[in-house]
């Protein structure tokens, strides 16, 4: 059982696990070390939760083998669907039951398969579940935030190596988010442009932080990364919400993701990596509050290759070591 609190300091939500006993933490090496452990993969339907939604072979039934990509409910959820927010007080605390959705993607029945290897009608399999779920989970006026993420491998938090990505839909918006959408609020108020646009027309025309162009999508490195090889992936179109991206750029933001991971393999190896969807917040419960969004906010997705470890300088004061620059990293990947 969890809970939300709110940190009235830095404004931010913690969720806190009870009815843990330490050190009962979850042993990935020993999970993961025989394939036959792996309850994602195909044939072990009845071994997971019930599924949401699959993509599937012609004549298939759901929760049985004959799929191709599949969502299911995170066996081990930080948030429940089911219940209400129950909002409170205690004392001159702020809490609430642990409320939202925690589902994975499972991007392929085959336990081998990296996702730079899947091909591209696969991934656009994968990406096509992402704008499925969101645009659903935004229908619940509970939920006011739905994130897309990607870990793979030990080090970036994956619990399972078998390829797959996860949604979290929460009641609050987090705080890294609101941080991303104010900035771009008060860039919108003084320049009456979008900063994600203009960032977008500056590597283009400065063009040594470009790495990889289609038509839809440009990817580069950003200017101030907090992470080696960091970079960024953003559609050429204006538009706040990813699960608002066209049908016809399905398969070039598919074509994207493919490559750039394939070039992220090529340059760094088996390094693992975190990737995430940055999206509006859900605008059902306070559209009111939202209503200049379609302007100053542009979605986009960041990838953060884990090359090091995050130090107590940089848990302390936020100030991040870059050790190879963003223009040299953007030239290796680019050659790659």
């Amino acid at each position: 059982m969890h809970e939300l609190r709110k940190d009235p300091l830095l404004n931010r939500w913690v969720a806190v696990q009870f009815d843990s006993k330490p050190p009962e933490y979850y042993n990935f090496e020993e999970e993961n070390e025989k394939e036959h452990s792996c309850i994602l993969c195909a044939g072990r339907e009845k071994e997971t939760p019930s599924e949401i939604t699959a993509i599937r072979n012609k004549g298939s039934q759901p929760n049985d083998s004959g799929w191709l990509a599949r969502v299911i409910p995170n066996p081990n959820p930080i948030l429940r669907i089911e219940g209400d927010l129950g909002r409170r007080g205690i004392g001159m605390y702020d809490k609430m039951n642990s409320i939202g959705a925690n589902e994975i993607i499972v991007e392929t029945p085959e336990h081998d398969k990296r996702p730079e290897d899947m091909g591209l009608e696969q991934m656009v399999r994968v990406v096509t579940l992402y704008k499925e779920r969101v645009a659903d989970l935004e229908k619940d006026s509970r939920l006011r935030y739905a994130l897309i993420y990607k870990n793979s491998g030990k080090e970036a938090g994956a619990v399972y190596t078998h390829s797959h990505s996860q949604i979290i839909a929460t009641p609050i918006i987090p705080m890294r988010v609101k941080d991303e959408l104010d900035g771009a609020k008060k860039y919108y108020a003084y320049k009456e442009r979008c900063i994600f646009c203009d960032m977008m027309r500056e590597e283009l025309r400065y063009g040594d932080r470009v790495i990889f162009e289609t038509k839809n999508f440009i990817a580069f490195c950003p200017y101030v990364p907090r992470f080696s090889f960091e970079f960024w992936i953003l559609p050429k179109r204006h538009s706040c919400a990813f699960q608002e991206i066209y049908a016809e750029e399905l398969e070039d933001f598919g074509l994207m993701i493919l490559s750039m991971i394939k070039k992220l393999r090529s340059v760094l190896k088996n390094t693992p990596y975190n990737y995430i969807i940055h999206t509006a917040p859900n605008r059902i419960p306070r559209r009111d509050h939202w209503h200049t969004l379609g302007e100053d906010f542009h979605w986009h997705v960041e990838v953060a290759p884990r090359l090091m470890r995050i130090s107590g300088f940089e848990w302390g004061t936020g100030f991040y070591v870059v050790t190879t620059s963003p223009e040299d990293a953007a030239k290796y990947l680019r050659e790659a």
